[in-house]
Formats: structure tokens, C-alpha cells, sequence
């Protein structure tokens, strides 16, 4: 009978361009093994999709099985699941082994042929299961075991260059999916039939910028009526109806990075008590978008769009926090959480950092106004204070429809 290794290398075909240059790759490895030498780490077994993503250029799918990179000083390698074959080597920076599934953890037994036992091992704590943590300590037997997640989450919310280009290409294909929902809206039109031509034109836009990527993930949630009392509703078959509150939301995905454009709409016509809820949330929009710059806190920017919706008498109809952070993200993965705008986070605004502004009120349904209001912008902030990479206007001289 063959022998069946419990892993082993499947370099099927060439390396696939990746979306960054080799040099970003090693600057950000550059960076992490700097950060893992100051904390005594002599590797790193990262688990999660938002940190084999941005330190290897690899967004893993997971479907039941678990994936790692490991990174020493000498290597990075990544551990992938024998269902995806070479995939994982040809979209990956560094090295790659697959395991297989002839016997249980083989998965530990890879990561542990790289990391080795008995050392200091770095891992992601907000990721990591109790079950596969116990299975990190059985097969590793570390010596020290050190939290990463705080570390590698810092080193994310600030972006390079590279990664602004990427942002300012995605945040430009959500306007042309919000173009492209705006002119599928009409009277009789289904939730979905709208949210497929969104989708659809982004997907078009997506290869047409970035041809050489891998396409998934792009979608849109595009919610009519009181369907929009939450941000994160989804698309139904309901049909819309004249005078309609709509929320537009478009969210672009490029190897791994996220992107959105969320506005409020109404069909054929707005009444004054939508209207004033609307105006308001916009007048909130603009105010904090104005607030969004270096040495600003997150807390007090909360605060400030707070005072501003208690002198409005809204403030108990907000939803969430204001915005935040933008990078490898999704709505199954990632999230810096140091960088939101909410009353808890005291982070300062950085220059690279880049933060959303999305304020959101809901009126519950049978109160004048009733529905979700929301609007959202992508800024960059920069030393004299914000690039606004968001062009879909908003407000009700562009988006109050047919």
C-alpha cells in the first residue's frame, strides 16, 4: 500500500501574480518579525483569514478545515487543506505546505514541522478556539505562548501606500455599483433584481481594473422599506413601492480588502417627516466627516456627533458606532477593532489610517419617519487632515428617485 504522508509540498504550476509587490510582502514581514523579536516570539502561527491575507497575500476558504501561517525569522509558510491543491502556493508569498486528511491534525503536525516544539510561539487570542489553543499546547509544547492579536492588529490599521491605491480602486468600484443600483430603481422592482445590478457591475469593474486577481466575495444589500431598519439586513424579494425610504450599500471585494458605499434613497418622493430625519443624519454625515483628522480621538469625535444628535432630539434613534477602520476585512472576517468611532475607543487618528464616517438613525416602523437612514464615506486621513476617496453624492437632490 502507498505510504500517505500526513503533508507535503504540491508547488502545482507557477507562482500567480499577487496583488503586491514581493517588497510590501517583506516589509510587512519585515515589520512582524521586528515586533515578534522585541516580544521574544520564535514563531507565529497565525490562524486567522484577515492575518494569512495580509502578511501572505493568501485569503484562505475555509469551509470546515483550518489553515495557518507560520512565520519565523528565516520563513513564512502557509498550511493549506488537500482539497485546494496548488492554489494556496500559487497565490501565496513565501512558501507552502499542504496537509492531509488520512488522520486527524495533520494540520498540528505541519504547523509543527515549521514551528517546532518547545518554543516561544505567537498566536491570535480574538481567533483562536479553546479547542485548537489546547491543540497549539499538545503538539508544540510551547515554552511561552504570547498574544498577537493587539500587535499585528496595529500594524494593519496603517496602511502603506500600496495598500491606499488598492482602497481608492475599491472604494471607486462601489460608486460604480451604486451608480448602477440608482439606475435599476424603480416602482415594481424586487430588492434582489436591483442588488444583482450593483453586484454585477462591480463584478464587471473589479476584472476589468485588476485582471490578473481572483473574483469573490463582492455583494450588495440593498433593503427597501422597513427592511432598512438594520445596516446589516438582506436582500429580499420585496417589491418596491412609490415613496419607499431605500439603502443603497455596495461592498466591493479585492483580494481581501473591503470597501463600501452605503446611502439613503427614497422612490419618486420623500415626506417632510422622512425628510427631517434624513437632513439631519446628513447634517451628522458632514460634521464628522469634518472631525476626521490626525490627533482627533475616536471618543471624542462619538461624542461630538452625540451632542449633535441629542440637540436634534435623535440621539436614541442611533444604531451603532460612527465608523471604522478599512483594510483586509469582511463580513465573515477581520475587523480593527482599535479603530472605531465609538465612546470606548481612544485611539488618535493617525496619518494612514482609513476610517469611515456613517452616522445611522431608525425610526421604528409607524413613527413618522419611520426606517434606517445611513450614509457612508471612505477618508483617508493625512497630515492636513482628509481625503475623502468616496464620490456617490448623497442627499435628497441626487437620490429621491423617479
Amino acid at each position: 500500500m502507498t505510504a500517505r504522508p500526513d503533508f507535503y509540498r504540491f508547488h502545482n504550476g507557477e507562482k500567480a501574480p499577487l496583488q503586491f509587490s514581493d517588497a510590501e510582502y517583506e516589509s510587512r514581514l519585515s515589520k512582524l518579525r521586528k515586533t515578534m523579536s522585541d516580544m521574544g516570539v520564535e514563531a507565529a502561527v497565525f490562524s486567522s483569514m484577515h492575518n494569512i491575507s495580509y502578511y501572505s497575500g493568501f485569503t484562505y476558504c475555509a469551509f470546515g478545515r483550518p489553515y495557518a501561517l507560520v512565520v519565523t525569522p528565516q520563513t513564512s509558510v502557509t498550511i493549506s487543506a488537500g482539497i485546494d491543491a496548488g492554489q494556496p502556493w500559487r497565490r501565496c508569498f513565501g512558501d507552502n505546505i499542504t496537509y492531509t486528511d488520512w488522520q486527524r491534525d495533520n494540520y498540528w503536525r505541519a504547523i509543527e514541522h515549521v514551528a517546532g516544539k518547545g518554543k516561544c510561539i505567537g498566536y491570535e487570542s480574538d481567533h483562536l478556539s479553546l479547542l485548537q489553543k489546547a491543540k497549539l499546547d499538545n503538539f508544540l509544547a510551547p515554552s511561552r505562548t504570547v498574544d498577537l492579536f493587539n500587535e499585528t492588529m496595529l500594524q494593519r490599521m496603517h496602511k502603506s501606500e500600496a495598500e491606499l491605491t488598492l482602497i481608492r480602486a475599491g472604494a471607486a468600484v462601489a460608486d460604480v455599483g451604486g451608480f448602477a443600483i440608482k439606475d435599476a430603481v424603480r416602482i415594481g422592482a424586487r430588492e434582489i433584481d436591483v442588488a444583482m445590478a450593483g453586484r454585477d457591475a462591480m463584478e464587471v469593474e473589479i476584472a476589468k481594473r485588476f485582471p490578473d486577481a481572483e473574483y469573490r466575495d463582492t455583494w450588495v444589500w440593498f433593503q427597501s422599506g422597513i427592511n432598512t431598519d438594520g445596516a446589516h439586513n438582506p436582500v429580499t424579494s420585496r417589491k418596491l413601492e412609490r415613496g419607499d425610504i431605500l439603502s443603497l450599500n455596495t461592498f466591493p471585494m479585492i483580494s481581501g480588502y473591503y470597501t463600501a458605499l452605503e446611502r439613503t434613497l427614497f422612490v419618486g418622493e420623500v415626506d417632510d417627516a422622512s425628510l427631517k430625519v434624513w437632513e439631519a443624519n446628513i447634517g451628522a454625515h458632514e460634521l464628522g466627516m469634518s472631525l476626521l483628522k490626525a490627533g482627533s480621538s475616536c471618543a471624542d469625535v462619538t461624542h461630538e456627533i452625540n451632542a449633535f444628535f441629542e440637540a436634534h432630539g435623535l440621539l436614541q434613534y442611533r444604531t451603532f458606532g460612527y465608523g471604522h477602520s478599512f483594510g483586509v476585512l469582511s463580513h465573515y472576517y477581520g475587523r480593527e477593532a482599535g479603530l472605531e468611532l465609538r465612546e470606548d475607543i481612544d485611539t488618535v487618528l493617525q496619518p494612514g489610517h482609513v476610517i469611515s464616517m456613517e452616522p445611522m438613525l431608525t425610526i421604528a416602523d409607524g413613527q413618522p419617519g419611520a426606517g434606517g437612514y445611513r450614509e457612508h464615506d471612505i477618508l483617508i486621513i493625512t497630515e492636513e487632515g482628509n481625503e475623502n476617496i468616496t464620490k456617490y453624492p448623497y442627499g435628497p437632490a441626487f437620490n429621491v428617485i423617479g
